[in-house]
């Protein structure tokens, strides 16, 4: 199993410490780091966008299961498992995704021992992981083929599977029929505003987000008041139900 990073635990990291918001929820978020990183560095580049939400979400960081194994990242796309190759699949057509299934299993695991999780939060190749992940959400009661129960998610710099055995997750149009929020830099120059597009195509209501900058995680005053709206609105809903 993955190690899970509590920001509960690490208040001094990941900014305020949690509190009831003000609808009385706090929405619980499991964040994925990108293909090189970790938790603990989706953790710092995450801090200056959730610093000021810690009064409605607790986030829960979580390292992709290859690092454990002195490997890195949710998977790596070559033309064949035997194969190995140093690339996050955003380019290219017909990869595979080797480690996908791994990488599934890890985080079906993390959800049943650490969950229930509200949404989830990707940064690139993380991002590009949430995108599946809805793809094994379940809109009603979970199953083996949808093992995975939350209510949102949000994606900044993400990109569409190439592999076309992932990519039929997509077709479960039901499963994409919950809130999403994409951001993407006018600036990216490794995951193009084009690429992070299609990805928010997939979804049925798709939030959009555009900053100025390149491959990061942005934190203008703008982008945090629209990531606050969401959460807000999905904690609203929460509460509802």
């Amino acid at each position: 199993m993955p190690v899970v990073h509590n920001c509960k635990e690490r208040s001094e990291d990941c900014g305020a410490p949690a509190e009831a918001s003000s609808w009385g929820v706090m929405l619980e978020i499991l964040c994925l780091h990108g293909y090189h990183g970790s938790a603990d560095t989706l953790r710092h580049q995450a801090a200056p966008l959730f610093d000021e939400l810690g009064s409605i979400a607790e986030f829960v960081f979580v390292d992709a299961p290859s690092l454990a194994a002195g490997d890195y990242g949710w998977w790596h796309a070559v033309d064949a498992e035997r194969d190995s190759a140093d690339d996050p699949g955003v380019d290219g057509t017909h990869r595979h995704y080797k480690g996908w299934t791994r990488t599934r299993d890890a985080i079906v695991a993390v959800f049943a021992s650490r969950g229930p999780f509200d949404g989830i939060f990707g940064f690139s190749q993380g991002a590009a992981l949430a995108g599946l992940l809805v793809g094994l959400h379940a809109p009603g009661q979970p199953t083996v083929e949808r093992p995975l129960c939350f209510d949102f998610a949000v994606m900044v710099g993400g990109f569409s599977a190439n592999d076309p055995e992932l990519a039929q997750l997509y077709m479960r149009a039901d499963s994409y029929n919950l809130p999403s929020l994409h951001i993407f830099g006018r600036a990216d120059r490794i995951v193009s505003m084009a690429d992070s597009r299609v990805l928010a195509a997939r979804f049925a209501r798709p939030d959009l987000v555009e900053h100025a900058g390149g491959h990061v995680i942005p934190s203008d005053r703008s982008v945090r008041d629209r990531v606050r709206a969401f959460l807000d609105e999905s904690a609203a809903i929460s509460r509802a139900f």
